[in-house]
């Protein structure tokens, strides 16, 4: 992604210069959203950057060192810099460029900007060190790191005129942002459990004997470990399923930009499906080159051809 903000005489200086920053923030840190947004006009890209640069900089106070008191007061802060957000006291001149960038464009799309709260809810449920008790306990966390992110976007991609049922996309959105977390827990079981922690449904691991964690590259001893990622993939599955249904009431450009990001996240479940041990291991990733093709399927906007026409085929 380019990390130069195009020249807009209907923008001033300072407002250009904090959407640069936040689209270097972006181009940095998370290069397969990255892809997505690339396709996407000027303004929704910028707008894009600018809640990923926000929604990075509250996964940093959760993910980072600081003790876990020091991380609730520093998410308090971000929020109180949402509701000056929210009542327009954040200046142009402000020194926090994530901030202006943001608070432009809440001006400009119709961001539901409750969402970043719910991303600080359920970053503070990493910081108590909350666990999960069933599916439906777990759908909360999600629904507040990623089903809001959703949302979020959403307001900035807009559904097309005329669609039918559109009044349900934002429940769309949310679903496909489950289906992505749900995706990243399943990859990063080992990385969170050497980190002492575990997302996953407790009854789905007493379900399939993994009750013990996972303490090392081998799953528990007498466990089913293929058969519980098995059926968290399933699960996710079905989450990407329900969750496409928005892509036909996108446009062509914010449509082809979704699938490229889902894509790649539906190529990662394929792969985890076909060696669940691998979890265990490391960080399952996609090959550059796999990637690229993911996102070049997802941009020219075959993926979001091919739901439309499975949409339409549905209703016949």
């Amino acid at each position: 992604m380019s990390r130069t903000v195009e020249s807009d005489p209907q923008m001033s200086a300072p407002v250009l210069a904090a959407y640069s920053y936040c689209e270097t923030v972006t181009g940095q840190q998370a290069r397969n959203f990255a892809y997505g947004i690339r396709l996407l006009p000027t303004p929704k890209r910028r707008a894009m950057s600018a809640l990923y640069a926000l929604s990075r900089r509250v996964d940093d106070i959760g993910d980072g060192a600081l003790a876990p008191d020091v991380k609730a007061d520093r998410l308090d802060e971000t929020r109180q810099l949402l509701a000056r957000i929210r009542e327009g006291e954040v200046a142009e001149d402000d020194t926090d460029p994530v901030a202006v960038a943001l608070a432009h464009a809440a001006a400009h799309f119709p961001i539901p900007m409750e969402g970043l709260d719910e991303l600080i809810d359920g970053v503070l449920m990493d910081v108590r060190g909350e666990t999960y008790e069933t599916w439906e306990d777990l759908k909360g966390y999600c629904r507040c790191v990623a089903g809001a992110i959703g949302r979020l976007s959403l307001g900035v991609f807009g559904t097309e005129r005329g669609a039918l049922h559109a009044e349900r996309a934002p429940e769309y959105a949310d679903t496909l942002g489950l289906a992505l977390q749900l995706t990243n827990i399943l990859r990063d079981v080992r990385e969170d459990a050497v980190g002492g922690r575990t997302y996953l449904p407790a009854e789905d691991l007493a379900k399939f004997g993994c009750s013990a964690g996972f303490s090392g590259p081998t799953p528990p001893a007498g466990s089913d470990f293929a058969g519980l990622v098995h059926f968290e993939v399933r699960r996710a599955r079905a989450l990407f399923a329900e969750g496409y249904r928005l892509l036909p009431m996108l446009d062509r450009r914010s449509g082809a930009c979704v699938a490229a990001m889902a894509g790649i996240y539906r190529r990662l479940l394929d792969r985890i499906e076909r060696e669940p041990e691998a979890v265990l291991r490391g960080r399952v990733s996609l090959p550059g080159h796999e990637k690229a093709y993911v996102a070049v399927r997802g941009l020219s906007g075959f993926d979001a051809r091919t739901v439309s026409r499975q949409t339409v085929r549905r209703r016949v």
